[in-house]
């Protein structure tokens, strides 16, 4: 596996990477992901094995509060699952953090999403006290805006 950042070529790829999301993840537009590769892209890695993309991570540190990077995406191809590929983009991200300072990796995720809580706690992310919870999940109410109901999940860096 080799880890690339997000490069304009390889748009169509990631589009078609975040199509295997549904329904938790969708593609955004190709100007979106002209937008990633060419501002982000430090922070918008890709796995690549046998140079196809099998993983991506999109993600953005704040301007409003620089200590934090927001994980907008983070998928793996589900041919290359259980392969080690999600611990090794989202180590990728926090590493660029740590070297710019950053303290806190976050993301929010679907309620009924159980395989990425599962996920996220497995990789050492902390479900964030929410003002409710829905099974065993914490969740805060219009987190994204009205009716956007969301698990948000942190991972403090050190």
């Amino acid at each position: 596996m080799r880890i690339e950042p997000l490069s304009v070529p390889r748009i169509g790829e990631v589009i078609d990477l975040m199509g295997t999301g549904a329904p938790y993840i969708t593609p955004r537009t190709s100007s979106d992901y002209w937008l990633y590769a060419t501002l982000f892209s430090t922070t918008c890695p890709l796995a690549v094995v046998d140079g196809a993309i099998a993983g991506a991570v999109i993600a953005f540190r704040s301007q409003d509060d620089p200590a934090d990077i927001y994980l907008q995406d983070v998928i793996t191809h589900p041919d290359y699952r259980r392969r080690g590929i999600t611990r090794a983009l989202i180590a990728t991200v926090a590493d660029h953090g740590i070297g710019r300072g950053c303290r806190r990796l976050y993301l929010t995720s679907e309620p009924d999403n159980h395989a990425a809580h599962t996920a996220w706690i497995m990789l050492g992310f902390t479900n964030v006290a929410g003002d409710h919870t829905i099974g065993e999940v914490s969740v805060i109410t219009d987190f994204k805006g009205p009716g956007k109901t969301r698990a948000v999940y942190e991972k403090l860096l050190s």
